[in-house]
């Protein structure tokens, strides 16, 4: 397993916690097929009533790694093996969506993109007071995808998810926990223990009723969730062509305000 990622086990409570090194914290594709084999791990175990998921102390995620080695791949990569590529997201949710355990996801400093997406296919969140929530993948040039969309639309409703993710709105802790797009807050540094109180409460219940009860709530709310989220990946690698997601990308990585054209 990478160095980038601890996992601990106490009692029916696994946490697991990963850490780049650096304050961005961003999802590489390597970090990303680590994290789900980690989940696939948890897929069945019937010993773990609960699986907390972190990220750093100071920030959760800064999403995607625009800056990863291997995404350069994508530039020579024919349209077969890109869609491959671009699946690494949408498994990575999926993985973590399909864990038997209830998964906690604490949160500190920035949730953004990427780390959005995955914050949103566990089954509650806890963030510090200081938290802020932001995908701004419209502003660089490309659509949401990672099967966030309908799952934001079950969180927190049809209008908050456009101001979220097409208006690329920066949602604080205090907001998010009144949108529904938070369950729980914390004293800033105090996420994972907050969620730990929420794991030992969860573990003392029977633990086969609690996956049930959990499954059946997934299935009611997403069941629809495959049929409007498969497009996504195919409007991202469309949205790769366009001259508008070249100038975001570029834009990010140069630090400058991007000047979009529409083509």
């Amino acid at each position: 397993m990478s160095d980038q990622i601890h996992i601990e086990r106490t009692g029916r409570t696994a946490t697991v916690r990963f850490d780049t090194g650096s304050t961005s914290n961003a999802l590489s594709q390597s970090l990303i097929r680590n994290l789900t084999e980690v989940a696939r791990e948890f897929r069945a175990a019937p010993d773990i009533s609960t699986v907390i998921l972190t990220g750093r102390s100071d920030n959760f995620s800064m999403g995607a790694d625009l800056k990863d080695p291997d995404r350069a791949r994508l530039a020579s990569a024919g349209l077969g093996e890109r869609r491959i590529i671009q699946r690494l997201g949408p498994d990575l949710c999926e993985a973590w969506e399909r864990v038997d355990a209830m998964t906690i996801c604490a949160i500190e400093g920035w949730c953004i993109g990427g780390g959005m997406a995955l914050a949103a296919a566990c089954d509650l969140r806890v963030s510090s007071e200081t938290a802020t929530f932001y995908v701004p993948e419209v502003e660089r040039g490309m659509n949401m995808s990672w099967g966030a969309i309908p799952r934001f639309v079950a969180l927190i409703g049809p209008a908050r998810t456009k101001r979220l993710a097409a208006l690329c709105e920066k949602v604080s802790a205090e907001q998010a926990i009144q949108w529904g797009l938070v369950d729980y807050s914390s004293l800033p540094g105090s996420a994972v223990k907050r969620a730990q109180q929420i794991a030992e409460e969860a573990a003392d219940l029977p633990p086969t009723a609690l996956k049930m009860v959990k499954q059946d709530v997934n299935v009611s709310a997403f069941s629809l969730a495959r049929a409007t989220a498969h497009r996504d990946l195919e409007a991202f690698l469309l949205m790769q062509e366009s001259d508008d997601f070249k100038e975001g990308v570029a834009a990010f990585l140069e630090g400058r305000s991007p000047r979009f054209t529409g083509d």
